[in-house]
């Protein structure tokens, strides 16, 4: 007997694969479900797998068939000859009655004994047959008794663990749905949230506790965000950083900040040069903290001034240049500032940075970055930490942009409110922490 599996969409299309292969007479002897598996079973449909069954054929001749083609084969003989046959006389003879009658007696005998030995011949046939038949038919019960024995074993052991299971496993996807709508609501853009989720399935979450998969998703949150590092005044004096970014996000606050970072706890040389000359307000915002740090301020009001002003401040460590801000959507604007920062002379480092808002929209994020972008490569600070409960943003600009994230600030205190980004604490707040 062969025994085969098919599978198909339906339990209809896995039959009708069963019977091509193996005939019309293929009997089903068991159909299973088979249910998709992962966190999204739901949006995925089941296929059905069949077991199926043929007998296989004995090598025997069907003396019914064999009889009707020989009738067939003789049917279409020409028996006439092709020339004129001659039968020569034979002298007949006169046969003795004693001798004819032996040689009938002879003859029936011969055919008597013929036919006993036919019988005898085909009922050992018919038995040894039988006893195949039967033979084949014990192994297939005893091969089924043991499959339907291993079958019932395994469901009792599946109905064990499920049962004990089962709680589990609901509890934690509940805490994976949670999880989910936290993240949403925290204005995780939705196709960043798939991607996590979709992480997180290929992790055996059935068996685990929610602490490992809390623990999971946690660490590879902050593997996202990469590993922050604040600036580097290594190498050669001065070095240039230029703070560029939409109006209204802080970032002459921030430049000076940063300033009081650099020369009250690590003891730089800083100097100020600003190229806002829109806003006379910005730079005489600047000019106070100058005062207030004991640090140079000059303004420029062209590329050509930069490195003129940097060759009188070559003995600094580090020089803060504060930019116009402007609408992502002015593109003369645009163009001044990429001229100014493309050109610094090569004998210097220079480094950008992009403030943003964490209070922005992210529609509106992704097209600042995206314009900041075609005028320099650029490391990010958010500022406005305190002005928001959502964080979502941050981790939405990071996974598009593939920028640094290196500071953030929370407040307008003066040095206080601004720290090298923490990835573990957004993440922690990312996840409902606090």
């Amino acid at each position: 007997m062969t025994i085969k599996k098919f599978q198909g969409k339906t339990k209809e299309e896995a039959i009708e694969k069963a019977k091509a292969e193996l005939g019309e007479n293929a009997v089903v002897m068991n159909i299973k479900e088979i249910k998709p598996k992962g966190v999204f079973q739901s949006l995925k449909k089941s296929t059905y797998e069949v077991t199926a069954a043929m007998e296989e054929k004995e090598n025997y001749v069907d003396s019914g068939l064999a009889l009707k083609n020989a009738q067939k084969m003789h049917e279409t003989i020409n028996m006439t000859a092709d020339e004129p046959i001659k039968i020569p006389l034979v002298k007949e003879e006169p046969m003795d009655q004693a001798k004819a009658e032996q040689s009938a007696i002879e003859f029936l005998k011969r055919n008597a004994e013929l036919l006993k030995n036919e019988s005898s011949q085909k009922t050992t046939d018919d038995s040894e047959r039988t006893e195949r038949i039967e033979e084949k038919l014990e192994n297939l019960q005893s091969i089924l008794e043991k499959q339907y024995s291993e079958n019932q074993e395994k469901a009792k052991e599946e109905q064990e663990f499920m049962k004990a299971a089962g709680s589990k496993k609901n509890e934690n996807l509940a805490f994976i749905k949670v999880l989910y709508e936290t993240l949403i609501d925290n204005e995780v853009n939705e196709k960043y949230v798939n991607q996590i989720m979709d992480e997180l399935e290929k992790v055996n979450w059935n068996g685990n506790s929610v602490d490992y998969i809390l623990s999971n998703v946690y660490q590879k949150m902050i593997l996202k965000f990469g590993t922050p590092h604040g600036i580097d005044l290594s190498g050669k004096k001065p070095k240039i950083l230029f703070f560029v970014g939409p109006t209204g996000v802080g970032k002459t606050t921030t430049i000076a900040k940063v300033a009081s970072k650099l020369k009250v706890e690590q003891g730089k040389k800083v100097a100020f040069l600003t190229a806002d000359t829109y806003r006379i307000a910005a730079a005489e915002q600047l000019r106070t903290y100058a005062n207030i740090l004991d640090t140079p301020l000059n303004i420029i009001y062209s590329p050509e001034e930069l490195n003129q002003a940097v060759e009188k401040l070559e003995d600094f460590d580090v020089i803060l240049v504060d930019t116009a801000g402007f609408s992502h959507k002015n593109v003369e604007q645009k163009e001044d500032i990429r001229r100014l920062i493309k050109s610094v002379d090569v004998k210097y480092d220079s480094e950008v940075y992009l403030v943003l808002s964490a209070t922005t929209k992210y529609k509106d994020l992704i097209e600042i970055s995206d314009v900041y972008k075609e005028i320099s490569n650029y490391k990010i600070i958010f500022t406005k930490l305190d002005e928001t409960t959502t964080y979502g943003s941050i981790l939405n600009i990071k996974l598009y942009s593939n920028a640094e994230v290196s500071y953030i600030t929370n407040g307008q205190n003066v040095p206080d409110d601004i720290e090298v980004f923490n990835s573990q604490k957004i993440v922690k707040r990312l996840l409902g922490g606090r």
